[in-house]
């Protein structure tokens, strides 16, 4: 890495690090020390919860709250290649699904018509089933029994405790059947003795789980892709010009603040500076999201990682390291990603009382079954009360989100619409303020020649060959809309000679043996020209958002180019249809107020924020929630990054910059804002669906464990084994999943 970043949030951290003693704060409690685990001084990696921030320690593991993975605390220990994590889980996952297959396969035989078990025996078909799902339970499933062991140590209890009790409660249950099958009651044994074993229902709710975790983590690698993506945006090194003029290649780390830099033509600007010397064209897109070069000159400044022109330029580094503007947005992205808390976080409330629920139904029901129950007492106790652990088991609320997620990101990629993670589906839904960018959002993000208007006694290709031809050796900003235009329009360009740019009013020089000028007013004046009877004709086009320029040739006003950055033909239509579905609609916007107010009145836009920098954008979405709005962001730029991870829901344009897009909860591939009237419609239809499976998935839990206890056995001798109750687990599953299906279908 050549930049070492920290954001405020970070080193807000690290000085709060500084009252701990070597294990952390002096005080001890849920909201202070008690997590935290890094020692005074480190200085390197420190691994974080997003959902539980007090959970610190030096290396990679599991929140010791809620269960979830840790991830790194700072933007800049971001680290090339694949999360750990994700490669151990995923290589978990897989030997689960190969394992569970057949284990699976020699369950369902039976009822499938397959003579598997008869012909190799009932005895065998246990060992068997044994052989191919304890590897699953025990190394497949390790993480998760982990975790709920420590769930149960420090009494978080969350998701992982009924996983981990389901899961452990049917293993055992089996391997003692297997062992011992002649402690069971006679109801629960065949003609051959063998009690019904359940390794395919502990196999299946490991491999499911194990599904839902790597979909989880691939969702939170884009944090660290989205911070690299920025950090390669970064020049690699610096030119420094030492005292004696003598100019040497350095490392980007050893750029103080005072160091005179050459940026030669073509390359990145290292470090945030001002020009002491030269002049050229700057690419500033990263930072203000405008398609369109800056003219640079002695006292401007310039941002790190934008891009020079055809001119070189010397500098003087004002701001290095972490202080740069590019170092800020890597720590703002960082910080508002790491502070989101992930779908799960409902999940784990539910658990939270879900959990000591089935536990103290269990012991009754044990301790119920163990005194008051038929001989042999205690068999029927134990398998009470592993019914009930067993038809409690979260399998199918452990498949409710990812399920609908799956179905809805498949439907969603027909119509255009990525989506990320099941978070941004559900905050959507809830969106009321859309925040969307002016440049490549609502319009198309390249400037266009959109008219030639000549005066009498000028043709209009004359004009646009005069301009063209003149703004070919220019470093103007619009000229390569000019140079282009003239091109699809068939005109001929020459050659200028003379050339000279006029900072701040345009340029002139000789065309054909003639002089020509193209510039604003000013320049206008300066050449001694009256111009007013187009003045208020280039003002009306202004007024709509354009750049007008006056085209002068020998002594005379020839007429006006105009450029624009036309909206795209999809916005229309897409924002009546936003405000239809109850969106207050807020252009925020690097251009200046009249051209931003220009393009709001024509589309209808209810707010405008012009001249905005990238951390305007991400207060303005800060300010918006603080005052209890639900707040999407639309762009499409580098600039755009830290608002698209500040706001409740980022929506990135697929033609936009990578960063954007890794930022971003939602992508629309085409880059138009009718994706977004898809994506709200998808978010509902997904978060309803998702409503469905939660029903689907409780409803057999909820009536299921009162029955696994035996509260109908008094009345009417019913007491169901737990083979019943995997049965019931299983019934709520392809609920689940026959619902989440249905969203293939859905009109979006």
């Amino acid at each position: 890495m050549n930049l070492v970043l920290q954001s405020e949030a970070d080193k807000a951290s690290g000085e709060h690090a500084c009252c701990h003693g070597e294990h952390g704060h002096q005080q001890e409690g849920p909201e202070t020390g008690e997590y935290d685990r890094v020692p005074v001084g480190y200085d390197g990696t420190v691994y974080t919860c997003p959902m539980h921030p007090q959970v610190r320690q030096t290396r990679m593991g599991s929140c010791p709250i809620c269960g979830m993975g840790l991830e790194l605390e700072s933007a800049g220990m971001a680290e090339d290649g694949p999360n750990p994590e994700l490669v151990d889980f995923n290589r978990r996952f897989w030997v689960g699904t190969v394992l569970t297959i057949p284990l699976l396969i020699l369950t369902m035989g039976p009822y499938l018509g397959l003579g598997i078990r008869e012909a190799i025996g009932e005895r065998t078909t246990l060992w068997i089933e044994f052989a191919l799902g304890t590897p699953v339970v025990l190394w497949c499933g390790l993480p998760f029994l982990v975790r709920a062991w420590n769930s149960f140590r420090t009494m978080n209890l969350n998701m992982f405790s009924l996983i981990g009790m389901g899961v452990m409660a049917a293993w055992l249950f089996s391997v003692v059947a297997i062992i011992a099958p002649q402690i069971f009651p006679d109801g629960f044994r065949d003609a051959d003795g063998n009690v019904g074993v359940y390794f395919e229902a502990a196999a299946v709710i490991v491999t499911l789980v194990l599904l839902g975790q790597v979909m989880e983590l691939r969702a939170r690698e884009g944090t660290g892709k989205a911070i690299r993506a920025l950090l390669d945006l970064a020049a690699k090194s610096a030119r420094i010009i030492r005292a004696d003029g003598s100019e040497e290649e350095i490392a980007l780390e050893d750029v103080v603040v005072g160091d005179r830099l050459r940026v030669r033509p073509g390359d990145k600007v290292p470090v945030d500076g001002v020009v002491r010397d030269g002049r050229s064209s700057v690419d500033e897109s990263m930072i203000s999201g405008e398609p369109v070069p800056v003219e640079k000159v002695a006292g401007d400044s310039v941002t790190g990682a934008t891009i020079n022109g055809t001119g070189s330029l010397i500098i003087e580094a004002t701001r290095v390291g972490s202080e740069t503007m590019l170092a800020q947005i890597v720590g703002m992205v960082a910080a508002a990603q790491r502070s989101r808390a992930p779908i799960q976080k409902y999940a784990d409330k539910v658990a939270g009382v879900f959990v000591p629920v089935v536990i103290g139904i269990a012991m009754l029901a044990f301790v119920g079954w163990a005194i008051w129950g038929p001989a042999p007492a205690l068999s029927y106790a134990l398998v009470a009360a592993v019914a009930v652990l067993i038809i409690a088991c979260p399998c199918a609320l452990g498949l409710a989100t990812p399920m609908s997620i799956m179905t809805a990101t498949g439907r969603g990629a027909q119509v255009g619409v990525l989506i990320k993670n099941a978070e941004a589906l559900e905050r959507f839904e809830k969106i009321d303020t859309l925040i969307v960018d002016k440049t490549g959002t609502l319009t198309e993000g390249k400037p266009r020649l959109v008219a030639v208007m000549p005066e009498v006694g000028f043709d209009e290709a004359e004009v646009l060959r005069l301009a063209a031809s003149l703004e070919r050796g220019s470093e103007h900003p619009l000229a390569e809309a000019i140079v282009r235009g003239a091109e699809e329009r068939g005109v001929a360009i020459d050659e200028a000679s003379d050339f000279e740019a006029i900072t701040g009013k345009g340029v002139k020089g000789t065309v054909g043996g003639q002089a020509v000028a193209l510039g604003n007013i000013a320049l206008v004046r300066d050449l001694g020209l009256e111009a007013e009877a187009l003045t208020d004709k280039a003002n009306a086009r202004r007024d709509d958002g354009e750049t007008v320029m006056f085209v002068m040739l020998g002594g005379k006003v020839a007429g006006l180019v105009s450029v624009a950055d036309p909206v795209k033909e999809t916005t229309p239509a897409a924002l009546k249809e936003l405000h239809a579905l109850g969106l207050r609609i807020i252009m925020a916007t690097g251009d200046n107020e009249r051209t931003a107010k220009a393009v709001a009145a024509r589309l209808g836009i209810d707010e405008i924020r012009a001249d905005v920098l990238p951390e305007d954008k991400a207060r303005i979405i800060r300010e918006l929630q603080a005052e209890g709005a639900k707040v999407a962001m639309a762009g499409d730029g580098v600039n755009d990054a830290p608002a698209l991870a500040q706001a409740d829901v980022g929506i990135a344009m697929g033609t936009g910059a990578d960063v954007a897009i890794e930022s971003a909860g939602i992508t629309l591939v085409k880059g138009n804002l009718d994706g977004i009237v898809r994506a709200r419609r998808l978010a509902r239809a997904t978060m309803s669906n998702i409503r469905q499976n939660l029903f689907f998935a409780l409803i057999y839990n909820t009536a299921g464990v009162p029955i696994a206890a035996g509260v109908l056995f008094p009345f009417f001798g019913i007491l169901i084994s737990p083979m019943f109750a995997a049965f019931a687990m299983s019934a709520s599953s392809i609920s689940v999943v026959l619902n989440s299906l249905r969203l293939r279908s859905a009109k979006v």
